[in-house]
């Protein structure tokens, strides 16, 4: 049996996606965003979706960069902290002990103690109306080599 809920929005359990972006003044910020994923294969693209009262949909808007850093599990504390504290009021990253290193390839910090880091340059933006969409495509992605089977392929498990 099952019972109607009506329009909400449901996907359980949700992933955590850790958004990283640079502000105007090259100051990295770091925002947790269940609302996310893969969305092409051709050019290879990623989204988010982002209030746009969030500090990073400012420097989404002024950089058109971001990263999508994949938490393990040793730093779930921190990607909860991201997802709370807003980046207008505090460096979140300095008070959560964690690494922005520069990518050499978008305008967007990632973060060093995360084992996977896509790497997005903003293609389209969308209003939905309570968020913004940003479809990034991906142009590159880096993992931890301890977690590639060959030294190529995520190991999955």
């Amino acid at each position: 049996m099952k019972k109607d809920l009506g329009a909400k929005t449901i996907i359980e359990p949700t992933q955590v996606l850790v958004v990283g972006t640079y502000d105007a003044d090259g100051k990295a910020n770091a925002m947790t965003a269940a609302w996310g994923g893969i969305c092409c294969s051709s050019p290879t693209c990623g989204a988010i979706s982002v209030r746009k009262a969030r500090k990073t949909y400012d420097n989404l808007m002024e950089t058109k960069a971001f990263t999508v850093n994949i938490p393990g599990k040793e730093h779930v504390r921190e990607a909860d902290y991201f997802g709370i504290a807003s980046g207008k009021n505090e460096d979140k990253l300095l008070r959560a002990g964690l690494t922005a290193v520069s990518s050499e390839a978008v305008n967007a910090p990632y973060i060093k103690e995360f084992p996977l880091n896509l790497e997005c340059r903003v293609l389209h933006v969308y209003d939905l109306g309570a968020h913004t969409q940003f479809i990034g495509e991906i142009i590159n992605a880096k993992m931890d080599v301890d977690l590639l089977n060959d030294g190529e392929k995520p190991a999955i498990e």
